[in-house]
């Protein structure tokens, strides 16, 4: 038996039971086999980056993240946009990964709950930021999955099987890169 592929879920929202957060909690949810997934939620407890801070011994919180990222074969972002561009404690997140080289050549694939004709500047900064980070952002696994409230159960998950389908997808076509 192989060992199952760890796919991190990174949230770029603060709000509790965002579409962001819906589209990872479905991700848990929907997991093919083989596949692990693990929900990081310690973005609110994250120091603002500043470099002078990032050097041996890291904040407890920034360690924690990269030791999350560096434990995992993939991540899988959902971020909402804010102002034509990434939230900011979102940015302050991959602030912080920029200087580790836990992310370097690791998969990365982005869904976006955002309502059609929107998102797009979240996108283009989330691919901007990976870049520095060394990410292999994986094209096909990058999709939009629109949130409709009322297909959503009582557990946060999204209950419309087209959606749930789609997300297993990302999360298969992840696990399976680099293979």
């Amino acid at each position: 038996m192989s060992t199952p592929r760890v796919i991190l879920l990174l949230s770029g929202s603060l709000r509790v039971g965002s579409s962001n957060e819906t589209v990872l909690r479905t991700a848990q949810a929907v997991a093919p086999e083989g596949v692990r997934t693990v929900f990081y939620d310690g973005l609110a407890a994250l120091p603002h980056f500043n470099p002078d801070d990032d050097a041996e011994p890291l904040p407890e919180p920034v360690a924690a993240l990269r030791a999350a990222i560096d434990a995992a074969d993939a991540l899988l972002v959902c971020t909402p946009e804010y102002a034509g561009t990434l939230p900011g404690a979102f940015k302050n997140l991959l602030d912080w990964t920029v200087g580790g080289t836990e992310i370097c050549d690791k998969p990365v694939a982005s869904v976006s709950a955002a309502a059609p004709g929107r998102g797009q500047g979240a996108e283009a900064t989330l691919r901007t930021v990976l870049g520095y980070t060394g990410a292999v952002v994986v094209e096909p696994a990058c999709v939009r999955v629109a949130v409709d409230r009322q297909l959503v159960g009582a557990d946060g998950v999204i209950t419309e099987a087209g959606a749930r389908e789609r997300i297993a997808e990302v999360l298969a076509l992840l696990a399976s890169f680099g293979r």
